[in-house]
Parts: structure tokens; sequence; C-alpha cells
């Protein structure tokens, strides 16, 4: 018995000095390893996405001008272009309307952006203009020349005239139509909201195309995408405006606080509602004058070339140096996420 009892203590003994075994760590529970894929994709992501939009494209002297061109309804590419490419930008406000058409023409370097995009697929309430004129910038476009089609007030802007707009009246209400916002606030000044330069150059191409075009006219700018009811069309008619259409004003707005040189060829497709011997618009007519309307577009586009590839120093009219009376927040309020998007469209002043 006292041999069973000495065995009994040794054993606890032993027992007391052998380190206890640990268990071999768990594997991370399933819901723990879905939560870190998520965050390694969320970060990289981000990283991706800010790679994806291109640095501001800065001119070198030397260099060919480079002139951005924006197609609307039924101008979805252009002609007389060599070595051209379509190529994707993306923007801090999103992506354009569509990739852009890079190509040269007479010397210069054009880049085409079909406004509602190829097919016609974005309204225009949907079109993305801050993403569009961000990108003309971001690749290096100084001067920007609108083709789009619109209706008619003027008994003599017969269906198939040109309109080189120089005012605007703007009635939309859907548009995102500035840059600046909490954080860096900007006004611009907009009481002349075209560049002369280049209506000069666009009147002088459209006598050597051979196009009836008037120079100045005002614009009205609405809505949409539905067209305008009678009792609309003989109130616009009646404040003196020359055209409508749906997108230009918001583009020439972004246009100026981007700093761009800009202007606006409306082609006359149709009289809106307010004639008593032609039919209301609709798209079957539109379409019907935009065959021939968009073939003379793209002409009056390739006869401008020549007038404008030789670019001054600086605009005459001063489009590309607004902002230096514009901005308006306390160097020390604004907010860098929002200056870190102004990168293309402000970065000459901010970095100044």
């Amino acid at each position: 018995m006292a041999k069973a009892k000495k065995a009994a203590k040794k054993s606890v003994k032993k027992a007391a000095r052998k380190p206890a075994k640990r268990k071999p760590a768990g594997k991370p529970t399933t819901s723990a390893v879905a939560v870190a894929r998520a965050a390694a994709r969320s970060v990289s992501g981000r990283a991706k996405a800010t790679a994806g939009i291109p640095k501001p494209h800065i001119a070198r002297a030397g260099d060919a001008v480079r002139i951005g061109v924006l197609g609307g309804s039924g101008i979805y590419g252009m002609a007389g272009l060599k070595n051209t490419k379509w190529r994707k930008v993306s923007t801090p406000w999103g992506d354009p309307s569509d990739e852009l058409l890079f190509g040269t023409l007479d010397g210069a370097e054009l880049v085409f952006l079909p406004r509602h995009g190829r097919g016609h697929v974005h309204s225009p309430s949907e079109v993305n203009y801050r993403a569009n004129i961000d990108a003309l910038k971001r690749v290096g476009c100084q001067d920007v020349i609108s083709v789009s089609a619109c209706g008619s007030f003027k008994e003599q802007l017969a269906p198939g005239t040109f309109v080189i707009v120089d005012q605007f009246i703007d009635r939309t209400f859907m548009r995102q139509k500035s840059f600046f916002s909490t954080g860096m606030v900007a006004h611009v000044s907009c009481g002349h909201p075209v560049c002369s330069r280049l209506g000069d150059a666009l009147e002088a191409a459209a006598r050597e195309a051979g196009i009836i075009a008037q120079r100045g006219g005002t614009y009205l700018c609405m809505e949409g995408p539905q067209f305008s009811t009678q009792a609309e069309s003989f109130l616009y008619k009646s404040w003196g405006c020359d055209v409508i259409g749906m997108t230009n004003a918001p583009e020439a707005k972004l246009a100026r606080e981007a700093e761009l040189c800009y202007a606006s060829v409306a082609m006359v497709t149709d009289y809106d509602c307010w004639h008593p011997d032609h039919d209301h618009v609709d798209v079957a007519a539109v379409i019907r004058v935009l065959l021939g309307n968009a073939e003379k577009g793209q002409a009056l586009v390739a006869k401008a070339v020549p007038h404008l590839k030789h670019r001054p120093g600086h605009c005459p009219q001063g489009c590309d140096r607004v902002l230096d009376t514009a901005l308006i927040t306390a160097p020390e309020k604004r907010d860098p996420k929002v200056l870190k998007k102004l990168d293309a469209v402000a970065g000459r002043v901010l970095k100044a």
C-alpha cells in the first residue's frame, strides 16, 4: 500500500513538471477572410481608379495645336482625320460620353468626342458634361468647337442653315454645371460665353465651304428630352431667341471654368413648333435634315482648322485666364479633395 502511494506522488510531480501542450491556433473564420479580402479589393480598386486618370497634358513649344470637337446629334465621327485612334480617358468626374477619337488634320491634332456617345445612347439630361470638358482639357485641347442640331425661331433661319452662336439663355435644371463647389468656390464671367477668335475662324470656314451661316445668335437651352410645347415656343420666340437646343449652355459654362476657348455651331433642322406652315418637330424630321447637316458640319470643322492651327500665346479675349480673378475661397479653407479633382481644370492657378 505504501509503495502504491509513493508511485502516485511521483506521477503527480512528473505531470506538474511537464508543460501543457498548446492547441494549434485556429484558422481565421470564413467571415474574417471575406472582410480582409474585401478590404484588399477596395484598396486595390481605389489605386486602380486613381492610376486610370491620366495627368493633365502640358503643351510644349513647337507642339501641334490640339483642337477638341464635340459632335452632337448625327455627328458620331470625323471624316478626313488621319492616324486615328479611339482612346478611353477617365476623369475625376466620371467617364465622358464615349472614348475620344484622336487624329490629325492639316497639320493640327484633333480630338473628337461624340456628345451623346456613338449610337446616341445618352439623353441630353444625362450627358456627363463635366467629364466631357475635363477629358478634352486633360488631353491637351485648348480650343473646343461644338457642333449640334437645333430648332429655329426665325423665318430666315431655315433648316440647313448654320448659326455661329454668341449668347445663351440657360433653362436647364438637371445638369451639373460647375466644377467648383463647397471647399473651392469660384465665379467666372460669362457675359461673352463664346470665344470670338473661334467665331471668326468658323465664319471664314463657312464662307469657304459655301455653307449658309449666320454670325451671332442667341441659343435657348431647354432641359428636354421632350421638345417644346407651343406656348414655350412662342415665349422663347418673343424673347428674341434665334435657336433652341438641349446641350450647349452647360457646356459653354464648364468650358469657361476650364479656361478653354469654346465656340458653338448650331445646325438648324426644324422650326420647333411655332411656325404655322411647318409640321411640329419630331425625331424623324430632325434625322432627315441631319443627314445633310452632318456632312456640312464636318466640312466646316475641316475648313476651320487652317485658321486655328497657329494659336496665339494667349487668347485675345482672355478665355485662358478667367480663373485669375474668379477664385474666392481663402487658401487655408480650400478642401484638398476638391483641389485634387481640379488638377486639369484649374491646375494653372491652383499650383501658382
